[in-house]
């Protein structure tokens, strides 16, 4: 698995997409993705938005990306750095922050790469 971290409109996905031979198509959405299909995916962008949808359903976001990992032990996965900068007042987005924190923690320990991408340059951390 290969976990690709970085702030917002930083180019994470262009990135993966130039360096390990992607198409559009090998990606799936974060924001929309479905839980229940998970055989077969390359690449899932906008992760941090399926820890959103993960706490806003009652799930935990650590076992949906282990059930995931084991279940596509190939896949990259690319997140957003959300956890910089002023601490949110609504409890819910600092929930948010701190669930995709631990997620992102609970990935890259298990990643075979970490790959930090700022203004389109990627850096391997791992």
């Amino acid at each position: 698995m290969i976990l690709i971290v970085g702030g917002a409109y930083q180019g994470k996905t262009e990135y993966a997409i130039e360096k390990y031979g992607l198409d559009c198509t090998d990606i799936v959405d974060g924001e929309t993705f479905d839980f229940e299909n998970t055989d077969g995916i390359k690449c899932i962008s906008y992760y941090h938005e399926s820890v959103k949808h993960c706490i806003e359903n009652g799930t935990d976001p650590i076992e949906i990306s282990k059930k995931l990992i084991e279940k596509n032990p190939d896949i990259i996965i690319i997140m957003n750095e959300i956890g910089n900068g002023i601490v949110p007042i609504d409890k819910n987005e600092r929930v948010w922050r701190e669930q995709t924190g631990k997620t992102g923690c609970f990935l890259a320990e298990r990643a075979n790469e970490v790959i930090r991408v700022t203004c389109g340059c990627g850096i391997k951390i791992k």
